[in-house]
């Protein structure tokens, strides 16, 4: 997209390419789910409860290991006995290593398993999962409710930045790339967060509970255990670093080509007219191609975390299932404290497997993260003053005195531009393409701001008003129709939504939409697509034109406004102009020269400057840029 009226190229774009690194985009989310610190706190309370339970049951469980165990081999020894005649006994017939397992047991020779203890235990085990589970329940619930609101403010951000971001900007930004960022990447970090923020919390404070529980088991059990952890932790952090850049582009590549699809759906029919279908597959082909390439290098190369870390995982099984076992037998342990180490280990290594296999949903998360962050980094358009003032008539004066304007710093496009528009005048800008008079009137618009020299609108510099104040004053058709998915009521309204409907009416007979509507099925109530389809692009026109009737507008801008309606029309369109222009001054812009022959003052520009200004007939007979531009057209009407 080029700038309106801009003479030369355009600018530098917009940096919304730049991505940030991965920790300060990380904080930000943080900063963000801060705002709902209070429930967080619940959410991390209720899995802190939950982890803990958790943790605690397999300790429970042991216990219940070494009731059934010590009843079994009870049951085995001879009945009468004390339990240190039993292993005195068994001393004596050489079974010491047996001995030193019983000693280490609560066994008692001669009686088999107490179910009754038993069962007791296991109904405890029961309410510790039930407990854990209803606490776990509660903290995702919570959390899910602190995620989608996160989202929600985020969403409402971008969605009131857009508002204040300034118009240069939408002259460089692709529309389709802007799209990606505010649905696509919003609901990827809208998934993300949700899948991994629970997970998160469970895994680090499950690390740390079952790490407690195991020390508190066997310090030399937890050393083995612990042995693999720096090897996992260096290998997730090198698998990390190979794959962010590849999420980074993943994203990248997934806004360019809804660019390009966007752009291509929007000129379907201008490709079709120019038989540039092939090229325009090829293109994407190409971004497919490219958005194919990141995204399966970024999940290939972060999904060799998690195998990489279960090998870990199983490497220490084996290790502490070994030592564990010659522990029982040599009655430093029991069989249940080893059956609750080995259970604490697999725990152990499952919460780290989800942490590393979780890195690719925060990578892809953070990276639209940072895409999200990049448009709420823009700058803003200069806010109204404070203390806005407001001109005491409503009159329509508008003075341009001594006006320069850039778009570029080393390319000067208006100059020391002075004009005057008297209430009530019409105003007719003309000149070559490029000459800056879109430029001018969004000037007056304060869609872009001047470089030098001011603007007032009955005597109030406009830099001083509110845009609010300014915009509700002023009403604009340009050439460019622009409808909303709705009825052809709905769009007329748009203009005045206090309007009645008898003033819509007028205001769509007045412009002759009515003729038009009439020959429609449903009338006023015909649904339009945002494209304006099912109506000719004059009709569209004349429908814009309508609104800006019904705004009734102090100042009217006409951007080339009757440009795609035919000749017929556009005569009758030039007479309810005039009746709308009465008491308000009028800026139109036309390249045929014929529709503003009756304008007060036709302003002539070239390269930025006024280099004409007068009526009609005084300018053709100062035979000067306006006489050639007005005979060119003729003559090459006639020929």
């Amino acid at each position: 997209m080029s700038r309106p009226g801009a003479a030369g190229p355009p600018g530098t774009a917009p940096s919304m390419e730049k991505a940030d690194s991965f920790g300060p985009s990380l904080k930000r989310l943080v900063r963000l789910l801060g705002a709902y610190r209070t429930t967080m706190a619940v959410v991390i309370a209720s899995i802190v409860g939950s982890v803990a339970l958790s943790a605690y049951t397999p300790r429970v469980l042991g216990d219940a290991t070494d009731k059934l165990f010590a009843g079994v081999i009870g049951s085995k020894l001879p009945d009468g006995l004390t339990k240190d005649e039993a292993v005195e006994g068994l001393r004596q017939r050489g079974q010491g290593t047996f001995a030193d397992m019983v000693s280490a047991m609560d066994v008692t020779p001669g009686h088999g398993v107490d179910f009754t203890a038993v069962g007791r235990i296991l109904a405890l085990v029961l309410g510790l999962y039930v407990a854990s589970a209803i606490l776990g329940w509660l903290g995702a619930f919570l959390l899910n409710k602190v995620v989608v609101g996160t989202i929600t403010d985020l969403r409402g951000r971008i969605e009131a930045k857009i508002h204040r971001l300034p118009l240069s900007y939408y002259d460089e930004a692709k529309r389709g790339d802007l799209l990606s960022r505010v649905t696509n990447d919003l609901d990827n970090l809208s998934q993300s967060l949700q899948q991994t923020i629970s997970q998160l919390l469970n895994s680090v404070l499950m690390v740390i509970a079952i790490l407690i529980m195991m020390l508190s088991i066997s310090p030399l059990l937890s050393l083995i255990a612990l042995a693999t952890v720096p090897i996992a932790a260096i290998a997730t952090g090198l698998i990390a670093k190979r794959s962010k850049p590849h999420f980074v582009g993943q994203w990248s590549s997934t806004g360019a080509l809804n660019a390009q699809i966007e752009e291509a759906f929007t000129g379907h029919e201008l490709v079709k007219a120019f038989g540039r279908r092939e090229a325009v597959e090829a293109d994407f082909d190409d971004r497919n191609s490219k958005l194919y390439e990141s995204s399966w290098r970024a999940q290939f190369i972060s999904g060799i975390i998690m195998p990489t870390i279960m090998f870990l995982g199983n490497l220490n099984y084996v290790a502490v299932a070994v030592v564990g076992g010659l522990r029982v037998a040599s009655g430093q342990l029991s069989l249940g404290e080893v059956q609750a180490f080995i259970q604490y280990s697999r725990q152990f290594t499952q919460p780290l497997t989800q942490i590393g296999s979780m890195f690719n949903l925060m990578q892809s998360g953070v990276a639209s993260a940072e895409r999200i962050f990049s448009v709420l980094d823009e700058p803003e358009e200069k806010p109204d003053p404070a203390d806005a003032e407001t001109p005491a008539a409503n009159r329509g004066r508008i003075v341009f005195d001594d006006v320069s304007f850039r778009y570029l710093d080393d390319r000067p496009l208006i100059e020391n531009l002075s004009l005057t528009a008297e209430a009530g005048d019409t105003v007719a800008i003309v000149g070559p393409t490029g000459a800056g008079k879109t430029t001018l009137v969004n000037l007056i618009m304060r869609f872009y701001e001047v470089d030098d020299g001011t603007i007032s609108i009955d005597g109030v510099d406009t830099s001083r008003m509110s845009r609010d104040d300014l915009r509700e004053r002023t009403g604009m058709v340009l050439q460019d129709s622009w409808l909303f998915g709705g009825t052809i009521y709905d769009n007329i309204a748009y203009g005045d939504p206090t309007a009645s409907r008898d003033e819509v009416l007028e205001a769509a007979r007045i412009s002759h939409v009515d003729h038009f509507v009439k020959t429609l099925p449903d009338g006023y109530d015909t649904v339009l697509d945002d494209e304006g389809g099912g109506v000719s692009a004059g009709e569209r026109q004349l429908i814009t034109i309508a609104r800006a009737f019904l705004a009734k507008p102090t100042v009217l801008i006409l951007d080339e406004a009757t440009s795609s309606v035919d000749t017929r029309t556009e005569l009758l369109i030039g007479k309810a102009m005039a009746n709308l222009r009465a008491d308000r001054t009028s800026f139109v812009i036309a390249h045929r020269l014929s529709t503003i022959r009756d304008a007060d003052v036709i302003v002539v520009m070239e390269d930025g400057h006024i280099v004409e200004q007068g009526s009609h007939e005084a300018l053709l007979e100062a035979k000067g840029a306006y006489h050639r531009l007005y005979s060119a057209q003729f003559s090459a009407a006639v020929s």
